[in-house]
């Protein structure tokens, strides 16, 4: 086999064998890595012949199921097509004929090619942005959801402490609130507790169900600083069976298990199924099963379910009693005046070993795990352990995995943060068990999930954000703007070349300005060094003296900067008295140019540890952070007050 015949089928499989590094370093893929991650896909490559029959099989997978079109542009059709006719959603049907424009009726139609039919979505141009939807700037905060507190002496925060979050910021005059994910992961195993590793993307976090909507109440329980994940899950999942024994069936349940239909049963199998094989075998994932049990169209497991059928209930049950809650707080942020209310979070990618990996791996690169090429910071790479959906497969199905997550995530919500939205472009993805150093880059089919994000940010009435942090290919984040993706202008990274802070007026208009975010230490924490000390405890590599002295320019030009756009007077604090600069901090991004501001709580009320530490699973509490005291007496407090009373200033509703 000749590497011309490896690397051919490599570029048709999307994989991107020459690259450049964040140090802007050209670097090519081994031979070796190559191999491995096309035998991953499903591509033999050990000889010519497995190439040239891995090429057929990939042409024969382009064929699409479902293509893209923008109303009243040009309607390319599928390769081969010269005629047809398109059956719209309304039933009316057109004549198709090269070069004609596609209707101005967006939606998904049918497509007869007399020989095949493959669906048309025809999309907006771009997503509602918030000035769509609120006619203005606007504003919001940004919450860790299991932060949260309010008069309930609960173990952690839920869907109805959201609900009062949401009410008294909507009273407070914000539009929006964006949340941490609230994807499935796994009741039975509380230890597993990030909420970027899900089970599944489609369902929700049962231990984030409202206590308060079922019969009887939570028992009470001592609410500290820092969650005890396990004490927690002990507490609600208790509730939750209190409430399913009392449960004798509801309208509104029914209807939801009709609208869920198989794909909610089978992720509430599963978790039956993973309750019982995590207390007897201790498998963590489907792949620890025993065989019979590791497809859902086993007999085996279908006696399962009949055999325990109340076991599967009670997890359709939770769900239900998830959604309710979720959609309780949705309800109550708009009613409370927000123009946009619950903000949710897409996460990058799934827990191989979860639920949707079960029921469909087909849709997913089975045998292939996420990550990134080493950086500056991270010298090895790193492996996330997620895997996510597979390009070839997302065609061959028409999308409908995508299409289906999108909505699920908006379901209940006015927009929605796609996490690292760099991979809707390419993906870094390794085979299991491989070092990152191993890995590729896997192309996406951007253009048309970019356009289907635009018909479903449409059709939902919602904005859309991605998070275009990190090492951006060019023009990247052109693209995203035009199809009217809101991109996140992080106040630390706004910096000119000369590394002065960029001025208000000159942030991105169609983005969401922010302070901080989860992965970084909050305002007073930054101000204060909080994460250099972190990394000086953990032994992390590098010069924390210099890092110091990086951070006193820092804040010298944070303050110059501050001053001359008006949002603070007088001297520069004291690294050890960081409040001041908060201020100055929330007023810099509410004065941006940008159409929507989401400040997070932590810069809110002013704390200085951050939620997350990325790379660090023990050592540092991860997710496990609460807010100090419930939201009603948090945003009475003064200083509080005066913050939302700036960016209420400089974005009236």
């Amino acid at each position: 086999m000749s590497q011309a015949d490896l690397h051919a089928l490599a570029t048709a499989a999307g994989l991107v064998i020459d690259w450049e590094d964040a140090q802007g370093r050209d670097q090519r893929v081994s031979d070796a890595s190559l191999r491995a991650i096309l035998t991953a896909m499903g591509f033999p490559c050990d000889s010519a012949g497995d190439c040239r029959e891995s090429q057929t099989r990939l042409a024969q997978d382009a064929e699409p199921a479902l293509i893209t079109a923008v109303a009243g542009q040009t309607l390319e059709l599928p390769r081969g097509a010269s005629s047809g006719r398109l059956i719209l959603e309304s039933g009316e049907v057109l004549d198709v004929a090269p070069g004609m424009k596609a209707p101005n009726t967006v939606g998904y139609h049918r497509l007869d090619l007399g020989s095949r039919e493959v669906t048309l979505a025809v999309c907006p141009p771009r997503c509602l942005t918030a000035r769509d939807v609120l006619g203005r700037k606007g504003w919001g905060a940004t919450v860790q959801l299991y932060s949260l507190r309010d008069d309930r002496p609960t173990p952690s925060g839920d869907f109805g402490a959201l609900a009062d979050f949401a009410a008294r910021m909507g009273r407070a005059g914000a539009d929006a609130v964006a949340i941490s994910p609230v994807h499935a992961l796994f009741l039975a195993d509380p230890d597993r507790y990030s909420p970027y590793s899900p089970s599944s993307r489609d369902w929700l976090n049962p231990l984030f169900a409202d206590p308060a909507v079922m019969p009887g109440h939570e028992r009470e329980r001592h609410d500290g600083d820092l969650i005890d994940w396990r004490a927690a899950s002990e507490v609600r999942v208790a509730a939750l069976r209190e409430g399913f024994s009392t449960f004798d069936g509801d309208d509104r349940f029914d209807a939801f298990l009709r609208e869920g239909g198989e794909p909610l049963r089978q992720h509430a199998l599963f978790e039956a199924l993973h309750a019982r094989f995590f207390a007897s075998h201790g498998a963590g994932g489907w792949q620890g099963w025993p065989l019979e049990y590791q497809r859902p169209d086993n007999p085996a497991v279908q006696a399962f379910a009949r055999e325990h059928a109340d076991d599967v209930r009670f997890h359709l049950f939770c769900q239900w009693l998830a959604d309710l809650g979720l959609e309780t707080a949705q309800a109550t942020a708009k009613n409370a005046g927000m123009g946009l209310g619950l903000i949710a979070d897409l996460a990058v990618g799934l827990d191989p070993g979860g639920s949707h990996a079960w029921a469909r791996r087909d849709e997913l690169l089975d045998g292939l795990t996420l990550g990134a090429p080493p950086d500056a910071f991270q010298a090895a790479g790193q492996g996330w352990g997620i895997t996510s959906f597979s390009p070839t497969a997302l065609k061959r199905t028409g999308f409908e995995p995508f299409i289906r997550t999108v909505r699920a995530a908006l379901r209940h919500a006015g927009g929605l943060r796609i996490d690292h939205a760099l991979g809707l472009n390419r993906l870094w993805v390794l085979p299991d068990g491989a070092s990152p150093l191993e890995g590729a880059y896997l192309v996406n089919p951007l253009q048309d999930l970019l356009r289907l994000c635009a018909l479903e940010s449409h059709r939902a009435g919602s904005v859309i954000i991605g998070e275009d942090l990190g090492v951006v290919p060019d023009g990247l984040r052109d693209t995203l703007e035009a199809h009217g993706l809101l991109g996140m202008r992080v106040l630390p990274f706004e910096r000119e070349k000369d590394g002065a802070l960029r001025s208000p007026d000159d942030w991105d208009p169609l983005a969401a300005a922010m302070t901080s975010t989860h992965d970084l230490a909050p305002v007073a924490g930054w101000w204060k060094g909080r994460d250099i000390d972190w990394r000086e405890r953990l032994g992390a590599g590098g010069d924390r003296q210099a890092e110091r002295e990086e951070r006193a320019d820092y804040r010298d030009a944070f303050w110059d900067a501050a001053v001359e756009a008006g949002v603070a007077t007088g001297d520069q604090p004291d690294a050890n008295a960081p409040q001041t600069a908060v201020d100055a901090a929330v007023a810099y991004a509410a004065a941006s140019a940008c159409e929507l501001a989401l400040i997070p709580v932590e810069d809110l009320i002013g704390l200085d540890e951050q939620p997350n530490l990325p790379g660090v699973v023990e050592v540092h509490p991860n997710w496990r952070r609460r807010l100090p005291t419930a939201t009603e007496t948090l945003l009475e407090q003064p200083r509080v007050a005066a913050r939302i009373e700036r960016l209420n200033a400089e974005r009236p509703r």
